[in-house]
């Protein structure tokens, strides 16, 4: 595993059955917090191939994530990988690529990686998640100080998806073989703009929210104290294609996977509601 800390990582190890050994591989061994039977907590860096080799040394199966803009992470590791002989690796991706006209910096560099993974050397699985229903964590603090969102292009839809659904699919594709070759776009079970979700935390919270628009020059100003100028440019990027419709589309790829419906926003959001209280 890497990128066990991460939003779906860490749902991944608390999911993947116990009689399954897990070897989490993250710069900072002593600071992991999960513990499972069978784990083993090793340290590893995407820029150190020492560590690699070590990492996936008498590894089968690997789940992959990397930052889509760090040079030569996904290479060092899946070189590594084939030289261990791993079986398979199955990569955490977006479903960005799919989309003919997003053609921003991070989706440039996740097509890159796909193919990279494709002519690595092991059987490979592509999960490509819509945007997770977890962003919408970011609104916690004004919905608390101010019982207001401020979101880009409010009434524009995107099929967002609850990360547990994205790490279920994801521990079928580990554990099970038929999973090889396949690449899968995974969406929530509707399209929701945020005007939308800011009235399901209203209804949740039993007080009413404003959702106001928030101008390119304002998210820009504010992206820019938590991200460098690339990713910033991606992102509002993305938000232009979602507001030309292009993340609304619905796909069935949870059900038809793990058996069971995808979860609502609503779930989401009823889980996760001391965030916002």
């Amino acid at each position: 595993m890497t990128g066990a800390s991460g939003t779906v990582g860490r749902e991944v190890v608390r999911r993947l059955p116990p009689e399954h050994a897990l070897r989490v591989m993250t710069r900072r061994p002593a600071a992991y917090g999960e513990t499972r039977p069978g784990m083993q907590v090793v340290g590893g860096d995407f820029t150190d191939e020492d560590s690699l080799a070590r990492a996936v040394r008498g590894v089968t199966t690997a789940f992959l994530v990397t930052s889509p803009l760090a040079a030569g992470w996904d290479e060092r590791f899946l070189r590594a990988a084939h030289h261990a002989h791993v079986e398979r690796v199955v990569k955490l991706s977006a479903a960005a690529v799919l989309d003919p006209g997003a053609d921003d910096a991070i989706t440039r560099r996740q097509r890159a990686c796909e193919d990279i993974v494709r002519t690595a050397g092991p059987a490979w699985t592509l999960l490509r998640p819509r945007a997770f229903m977890s962003n919408t964590l970011t609104w916690a603090h004004t919905i608390r100080t101010e019982r207001t969102v401020r979101a880009l292009h409010r009434s524009s839809p995107v099929a967002c998806v609850d990360p547990r659904d994205v790490a279920e699919i994801a521990v079928h594709a580990l554990t099970e073989p038929e999973h090889a070759g396949h690449a899968y776009e995974i969406t929530g079970p509707a399209a929701l703009t945020a005007i939308q979700q800011t009235a399901h935390l209203a209804h949740l919270l039993g007080h009413r929210l404003h959702c106001q628009e928030w101008g390119e020059n304002a998210a820009r100003t504010a992206w820019r104290r938590h991200h460098p100028e690339p990713v910033v440019d991606a992102l509002l990027h993305s938000a232009r294609r979602q507001q030309a419709g292009a993340k609304a589309h619905v796909r069935t790829t949870i059900p038809d996977t793990t058996g069971h419906p995808a979860r609502p926003y609503t779930t989401w959001a009823t889980d996760h509601l001391t965030a916002f209280t």
